[in-house]
């Protein structure tokens, strides 16, 4: 079942981001400060929306955080998606995606925009949003390091 997260879901979400071994200490930390400060604000004022997929016994079992582009019309960032590393590749980031997508329409977003990596562990990544219908727009070379491109993808809703 997909909702937005109860306020004592912030150590299972850490705990799956944790997990993913591509993530970074310092990513991982920025998924915990974006959830922090949603808890403070809301997400209203903090601009961070939430969604997880749950299982039958409540667990919780991937999330997404997405929220408004500053200073467009419409237009919406996908900040963080990532699901339990036992059960990537069954579904669970497609429907969490597609009921992100449609969360989107709901608050009047026209446009969805997505960062990811160019290193070469990101490919599935890269493939995922290929076959969720998103357009591959462009790559900044060298963004995030030396040999780390930015690989920018785009949905228009």
């Amino acid at each position: 079942m997909i909702s937005t997260p109860l306020p004592t879901d912030g150590a299972r979400i850490h705990e799956i981001t944790a997990g993913i071994d591509i993530f970074s200490p310092e990513e991982i930390q920025c998924v915990d400060e974006l959830w922090q400060e949603t808890q403070a604000q809301g997400p209203e004022r903090s601009g961070y929306h939430w969604l997880v997929e749950r299982g039958e016994d409540g667990q919780v079992l991937g999330y997404t955080c997405y929220g408004p582009r500053a200073l467009t019309s419409g237009t919406f960032d996908l900040f963080w998606i990532a699901v339990d590393t036992r059960l990537q590749r069954g579904g669970v980031g497609r429907r969490l995606l597609a009921a992100t997508e449609e969360e989107i329409r709901k608050l009047g977003g026209r446009l969805l925009f997505v960062e990811t990596s160019g290193l070469p562990k990101y490919e599935p990544t890269r493939q995922f949003y290929l076959g969720m219908g998103y357009t591959w727009e462009a790559a900044i070379k060298d963004f995030y390091t030396e040999g780390d491109d930015l690989v920018i993808f785009t949905k228009h809703l």
